[in-house]
């Protein structure tokens, strides 16, 4: 296989605090972003082959994104260039823990326009996994062409994994949301879900909500809690670790961060699925949990991501 990660879904560009003006007026800093791209920023960052679909604006953040795929290591030959639409613009807002708000400049956002036939076959074809997440889901043709990937991925046996996020300003309302979150489940192979979103989807218990995910067909469920750590489930595994003690100051992109590195410890490990150790398994959480930590306590997005050195 050529690749062993490719992402479709929202590449945009995050505008986080920067302080403020002399004026007192406050000032952003202009960073690539997508839960899609920092998952696999972090993959290549641990030594992952990895390629991305989507659609950037015929403009100068559209530019900007392709050339931080490039270098991140990550191949842009899925990466198409709508003249007609702009790059899709989100705004972070950051609270006194580092945790976030959106808000979105998305309407006629170029990454809603991703069509069906604009899907590279070839490039799916060549993945060992294929991920997505839930921000593709929320208009045509952008749900259509995610569709239509996922029926490809799954023809090539691809592992398919899949990262719900809930953006509230995204979608008309929260019953719509539920309804298109959780029609992919069993297409799944790995589901990484936070806390909020596992409630949101599946309201009960933890344990509950787990066993009917996994009734669902899918093989390992990975929960992310924040301070209260991270588990892993599959129909015989039960694992829980502690999150790291961490000063967090940006936990933008943590999550996807999160994800990557876990799916680069399955394959730098060559683990399958069908005969996953615990010991391999908790291996790849703990790893996960702190590489994603240690993104928290600096800048987040693509920049936080851990040097290869400091695992």
């Amino acid at each position: 296989m050529q690749y062993d990660v490719t992402a479709l879904g929202e590449i945009l560009i995050d505008f986080s605090p920067a302080g403020t003006d002399p004026n007192g007026d406050p000032l952003f800093a202009q960073k690539a972003g997508g839960a899609p791209v920092n998952l696999l920023a972090a993959v290549s960052r641990y030594d992952g082959r990895t390629a991305f679909i989507g659609k950037v604006g015929d403009d100068l953040f559209g530019k900007t994104l392709r050339k931080t795929l490039i270098q991140c290591g990550i191949s842009d030959r899925g990466l198409r260039t709508d003249p007609l639409r702009n790059t899709t613009l989100a705004f972070v807002a950051l609270d006194e823990h580092g945790d976030r708000k959106f808000s979105f400049c998305r309407n006629f956002g170029a990454d809603l326009a991703l069509t069906p036939e604009e899907v590279p076959e070839d490039l799916i074809r060549e993945s060992k996994i294929f991920h997505f997440g839930s921000l593709s889901l929320t208009n045509e043709p952008a749900r259509s062409a995610t569709k239509h990937a996922l029926s490809l991925a799954k023809a090539a046996d691809c592992l398919i994994t899949y990262d719900p996020n809930y953006r509230p300003p995204l979608w008309s309302n929260v019953e719509e949301a539920v309804e298109q979150m959780k029609k992919p489940l069993p297409l799944v192979d790995i589901l990484k879900i936070s806390k909020e979103e596992l409630t949101l989807l599946f309201p009960g218990s933890e344990g509950e909500a787990v066993s009917a995910i996994l009734a669902l067909g899918v093989r390992l469920v990975l929960v992310t809690d924040g301070g209260n750590g991270a588990r892993l489930y599959t129909k015989s595994l039960r694992i829980s670790r502690p999150a790291r003690n961490v000063h967090p100051v940006d936990t933008t992109g943590a999550g996807d961060i999160f994800f990557g590195t876990f799916l680069s410890q399955l394959l730098r490990r060559s683990l399958s699925l069908d005969s996953l150790r615990e010991e391999d398994a908790a291996a790849c959480l703990e790893t996960a949990i702190s590489v994603s930590g240690k993104s928290t306590e600096r800048p987040g997005g693509i920049a936080s991501i851990p040097d290869p050195s400091e695992l």
